[in-house]
């Protein structure tokens, strides 16, 4: 580790040298490349370099407790040092683990009704107004990209945009299935039914991602249906792309443009083959290298949401929290950073298992 941390220290150096270099601007493109390198390797090296200063400090307090006038002096030294050296070995290993190349990307949501009929639809509508009342409290924003909506309100399906800082970073564990236990409305017994919804976190891809050949594509126009008032059935400008090489269909509607709707569907579109191959590269790597909280497998039963108990419950963590009329308005971070917490864990015991 100590021997790449000062390969890092010297090109840190080296990317200062660059930097300072007066011609280097008249490349913008290999300017801000070699920024960005830095970016990511200060805080490895400051930490680094503020290790070696404890280490020495270690050193000195050492030879310092031979000398009887400075022996309690060294001795409060020694023990300051030697407690900045672990806690700055605990900050290394942590700046050392392997960045997700998709956590500064925008996200797609996908949420859809599963088994319960339109319970079911109703809690996805739950689950995107909680997702929406999240995104802004972070001071992200949201574009419904699609939607397929039930006549008591619910959605049989809903695709929207979340776009901010690191927003997969914070959403890419929600991916799977929810289960929500309540008292529907249309209950006249008053009896809990269970039913569930599913959530898929797809990465917003570019176009340097994933290339799309339009040869692939078919791509078909068809007329509006649902609410929209008279502009319905009178121009074809709802758009379905299909991806002909692995049969995926991407709908959208909600724009009155046939060309905004073809843009938001091949962007979707783009991002679910994207989160695909992911996926694939994912499933070749050794199951012991593999977070146990970041699977994403959308067939997995992730969290449940008790109303009778006012209760969340997240099933991957074994974390269970009794405010879920907050969460469910937008107060989520004690289970997300909890997620993210044993993540990391998860990474920290496989890399020293590596």
């Amino acid at each position: 580790m100590f021997e790449k941390l000062k390969t890092l220290s010297a090109r840190l150096d080296e990317l200062e040298m660059r930097l300072s270099a007066p011609d280097l601007y008249d490349d913008p493109a290999r300017a801000a490349k070699l920024l960005k390198e830095r970016g990511e390797l200060e805080p490895i090296v400051t930490a680094y370099r503020a290790y070696e200063r404890a280490r020495q400090a270690i050193a000195e307090a050492v030879e310092l407790l031979s000398d009887p006038d400075m022996k309690e002096l060294a001795q409060e030294e020694l023990q300051r040092a030697k407690a900045d050296e672990a806690r700055l070995t605990d900050e290394i290993k942590l700046l050392l683990l392997p960045k997700d190349p998709n956590d500064g990307k925008n996200i797609f949501v996908e949420i859809r009704g599963g088994a319960g009929g339109e319970e079911s639809a109703l809690f996805a509508a739950d689950l995107y107004r909680m997702y929406t009342m999240y995104a802004a409290g972070r001071g992200w924003q949201t574009e419904v990209m699609s939607a397929s909506e039930t006549e008591l309100g619910g959605y049989k399906e809903i695709v929207f945009r979340v776009a901010g800082e690191m927003v997969y970073s914070r959403l890419k564990f929600e991916s799977g299935v929810h289960r929500v236990q309540r008292v529907p409305e249309t209950e006249s017994q008053g009896r809990v039914h269970t039913s569930t919804t599913t959530v898929a976190v797809l990465p917003e891809a570019e176009e340097v991602d994933f290339y799309l050949d339009p040869n692939d594509l078919r791509i078909d126009t068809f007329r509006s249906s649902g609410a929209g008032g008279q502009h319905i059935n009178k121009t074809s400008s709802a758009i379905r792309i299909t991806h002909i090489p692995t049969n995926t269909v991407v709908e959208c509607q909600d724009e009155r443009s046939q060309h905004k709707n073809k843009d938001k569907a091949l962007r979707v579109l783009r991002s679910r083959l994207y989160e695909a191959e992911v996926e694939k590269q994912q499933a070749s790597i050794a199951a012991d290298r593999k977070s146990q909280v970041g699977t994403g497998d959308r067939s997995e039963r992730i969290r449940t949401y008790n109303f009778p108990e006012n209760r969340v419950s997240d099933h991957r963590i074994k974390l269970t929290l009794y405010k879920l009329d907050q969460f469910l308005n937008g107060d989520m971070d004690e289970i997300l950073d909890a997620l993210i917490a044993a993540d990391t864990a998860e990474k920290l015991r496989a890399q020293g298992e590596g």
